[in-house]
Formats: C-alpha cells, structure tokens, sequence
C-alpha cells in the first residue's frame, strides 16, 4: 500500500504546523472515510436507499423517526447542508405523502416537519434494507472494532464541524 506521505506529498516546510506520523495517519483516515463515502453511495444507489432525491431523503425521514418532528433550519443545521436544500427536500417528501408541516408551538412561521404513516413505513423499509446491507460488510470485524471505528470517526467529524 502507497505510504501516507507519498500519498499526501511529504512533508511541510517553513512556517506553519510541523507535520509528524500522527498528522500523516489523520490525513489518510480522512482521506479514506471520503473514498468510502463515494463507495457507500454508489452501493446505495444500486440498492434503491440513495433514490432521485439523493442520499438525504433516508437521513432526513430518519432524523424525524429518531427525534421527532423538527423544523427545516434545525435539520439543515443537522448536517453539512443548506437550509434551502432541505426545504426542497421537504417538499418533495411532502409531495410524496411522507411528511407533514405542523404548526410550531414555539414559531409562528417556522413549520415543523413530521413523519406520516406512509413516511414512517417507508423510513422502517428502508432502514430494514440499510441494515440488511450493512449486515453483509465487515465481516473480519468484531463489534467492539466497528464501534470504537464509530467513535473515531464521530470525534473526527465534531472537530471538522466546528471548523467549518
């Protein structure tokens, strides 16, 4: 397998962080937490979870069917997308019978947005497809190692988010 370094082209020199093994192996996980995510993807597609809507529609009826009824911006603010882009999604689900606006106790024009019937069985469909999927990858690992592989992953992304 290429080294970290060539893959990455080195190190840095002159000013700035001085880049050492544990800063080469951050970059390659990254790197490959990225690859993965494309290969993820085109599973999904071939599997029916990522439709035309794209790969949100699962993790937006999801967010509902975990938490419950939420507002766009909040479910925006969710994930590393625009407000616009999941009203647009909203909508679509929405236009499909999947999910509801409510009116927002707490906001006047701030609609909350929640599961139907129909999106709630869609969300148990395809979660169920999502799991019987993710049942046949990693079979060489043991549960403890996937885990502490989510936990990992999970600092990663929480220290991305409050850089960008």
């Amino acid at each position: 397998m290429t080294s970290a370094r060539h893959r990455l082209g080195g190190r840095r020199t002159g000013a700035g962080p001085i880049i050492d093994g544990r800063a080469e192996a951050v970059a390659e996980l990254m790197l490959e937490v990225a690859q993965c995510f494309f290969r993820i993807r085109a599973v999904g597609r071939k599997t029916g979870l990522i439709t035309s809507w794209g790969g949100g529609a699962f993790g937006f009826l999801r967010s509902l069917a975990l938490l419950g009824p939420l507002t766009v911006p909040r479910i925006a603010q969710m994930r590393p997308t625009s407000r616009q882009r999941m009203q647009r999604l909203a909508d679509e689900l929405a236009a499909e019978g999947l999910v509801e606006f409510i009116d927002n106790p707490r906001h006047r024009r701030s609609k909350l947005v929640r599961l139907t019937p129909k999106g709630d069985a869609r969300y148990l469909e395809l979660n169920a497809r999502f799991l019987s999927v993710a049942s046949t990858v990693g079979a060489a690992l043991t549960e403890k190692d996937v885990r502490r592989a989510i936990e990992i992953v999970r600092q990663l992304s929480d220290e991305m988010q409050t850089r960008s």
